[in-house]
């Protein structure tokens, strides 16, 4: 110990380590500041390119994740650490975090999937899995709906891909299917007028396809009308609703009757009874 050199170990070893730190520190702060910088120009980029949104989003996170990899390992570069074998065990750890995570990679591939065929774009209104709601984000794993009541719903992407997914969105129009019962006693052919009078004094009612108003079934409790107009995808729940009030107002107006399920029960008194 009389002989250790404590200038020559600083110089020798402490110097170094310490400026390798520094430098891979700066090279982690600097390249995730670059990374920052690069995906928001990738993203302007998509932007003008009208690129879809759900899309857009997707890449950026790959091109993030991936940046943010090749970051960490010039980092771990300048300190000394072999790097090669440092990726040979990440891929061996990947292959085993693989197996034990097939869930989530059966996400991934579903969110590939979904990006590359596009079943669905932001903003779309989609049920699927269960859940109805607005589109506003495809990730790596999951997508986010937004119910009507304003609640974020994360689902996982492997669960919209493997059941059937209804785009209410993807047409500019839609048909709006009501139905409506009368009595038996009441005026068939009165209440049939009402009916395609209140449709076509509804301006939002599109003229092609033309709407359909029908007698559609002899029921147990009432005589059903069919009533289906065509109208755009954004007027579709408005329409139906103010119809709904319209019809009940004017049959009560003109004396029509909506019956509700009943049963008549008759009873035959034999001469034992009396």
């Amino acid at each position: 110990m009389e002989n250790f050199d404590i200038a020559n170990f600083l110089t020798t070893y402490v110097q170094p380590w310490i400026i390798n730190i520094v430098i891979a520190i700066a090279i982690f702060v600097i390249g995730k500041w670059v990374v920052k910088i690069v995906v928001n120009l990738l993203g302007k980029a998509l932007a003008k390119s009208n690129t879809d949104e759900i899309l857009v989003d997707f890449i950026l996170s790959i091109s993030r994740t991936l940046m943010m990899f090749i970051v960490i390992i010039a980092s771990l570069s300048q300190l000394g650490v072999d790097t090669t074998s440092f990726i040979a065990l990440i891929g061996a750890a990947g292959l085993a975090i693989g197996l034990a995570l097939q869930n989530s990679l059966q996400n991934f591939a579903a969110g590939v999937m979904i990006v590359l065929f596009k079943p669905f774009k932001t903003g779309d209104f989609i049920e699927a899995a269960g859940v109805v709601g607005v589109v506003e984000q495809v990730g790596i794993f999951t997508s986010n709906l937004k119910t009507g009541d304003n609640k974020q719903i994360i689902i996982p992407n492997g669960s919209i891909l493997n059941g059937p997914i209804t785009n209410y969105s993807a047409k500019e129009t839609r048909r709006v299917d009501m139905v409506f019962g009368i009595g038996y006693d009441d005026d068939l052919r009165k209440a049939k007028e009402i009916l395609e009078q209140i449709v076509s004094e509804d301006e939002r009612v599109l003229k092609d396809p033309a709407y359909t108003v029908a007698l559609s079934e002899l029921a147990d409790s009432s005589v059903n009308f069919i009533v289906r107009p065509w109208v755009k995808s954004a007027d579709y729940w408005a329409v139906m609703w103010d119809m709904n009030e319209k019809v009940k107002l004017a049959f009560d107006e003109a004396g029509i009757s909506i019956p509700y399920p009943q049963m008549d029960i008759h009873i035959n008194k034999t001469e034992e009874d009396k």
